[in-house]
């Protein structure tokens, strides 16, 4: 079959009825610095990522299809059927190890393909430049993996919708740390700050942070074996299953609506890894209608 005749909703039937693995059609775009090479940092990341256009859905293109059984409905209602939805359509699951790779694809550079955008730094870095050195990047857990002490093994571990590569240093500056404003600023991270117990991230991904906070929280809820996720209104959470502020984050998701940078993250991971979607993403508005 020519998957370019296909319309999107006929795509989405197919991947709904056989969890078929579906191939994101992503613009060759011409790398505009030097392969393996750093870019410098990118402080507010906005223009840079607005120019992703291509493999990105519009807001209501899945309503008739994947979200058909969430529509209508608030509250625990939506946040119930969201979580069938996702949980079922999660057809693709990663080791650890193929998380590497597939970060490759999910947050490349839509100015150089041979390049990732690291999530806090905004910082475009050469793919290969990742593994444990100090100025390397590496797999940074938004949903820190010690709230809730599920590890790296396949699940939470190793959900693309909340890992994101990032500077190793300032990965160990973010820690196991909640969300929230205010702290000193991260002389290696200009945008975000830090104190003893929270981090605040950079304005461009205030958002981003937010919407992969609570898509975990909809996607475990202790029915597969894994800790029942959820955010609240505090600090300091320690090693339970929660993440805060929770008011923090709803006000970060309303301030930061979803770029085309992310649009199109939350594309790739639907087509050619999970299958299953950030429903904040593509419905910011649901944050209220559930929390």
């Amino acid at each position: 079959m020519d998957n370019t005749r296909v319309t999107r909703r006929a795509r989405i039937a197919l991947a709904l009825a056989g969890g078929t693995v579906l191939t994101a059609v992503v613009a060759q775009i011409p790398a505009s610095a030097t392969a393996g090479q750093a870019a410098p940092h990118r402080a507010a990341g906005a223009s840079e990522r607005s120019s992703l256009s291509v493999g990105t859905a519009d807001d209501t293109s899945y309503d008739d299809t994947y979200y058909k059984d969430a529509e209508g409905k608030t509250g625990k209602e939506l946040k119930d059927a969201l979580h069938r939805i996702i949980s079922s359509t999660q057809t693709g699951k990663l080791t650890y190890d193929q998380v590497w790779d597939a970060l490759k694809e999910t947050d490349q550079d839509p100015d150089n393909s041979e390049n990732v955008i690291l999530l806090y730094t905004g910082r475009s870095q050469s793919k290969n430049a990742n593994g444990g050195n100090p100025d390397d990047w590496n797999r940074e857990h938004v949903w820190a993996k010690s709230h809730g002490d599920f590890g790296t093994d396949t699940g939470p571990g190793t959900d693309l919708h909340h890992l994101r590569p990032e500077d190793v240093s300032v990965n160990s500056i973010r820690g196991n740390k909640d969300f929230d404003n205010g702290g000193t600023k991260v002389d290696e991270a200009p945008g975000n700050s830090t104190d003893d117990d929270s981090f605040e991230p950079r304005d461009a991904v205030k958002g981003d942070v937010a919407r992969m906070i609570l898509y975990m929280a909809v996607r475990y809820d202790s029915g597969d074996g894994f800790p029942d996720l959820e955010p609240n209104d505090n600090v300091d959470n320690g090693s339970q299953p929660h993440i805060g502020r929770l008011s923090v984050l709803k006000k970060w998701s309303e301030q930061d609506q979803p770029d085309a940078f992310e649009k199109h993250r939350n594309q790739v991971i639907f087509d050619k890894y999970q299958h299953n979607r950030n429903p904040f993403i593509d419905h910011p508005e649901w944050v209220d209608k559930i929390w």
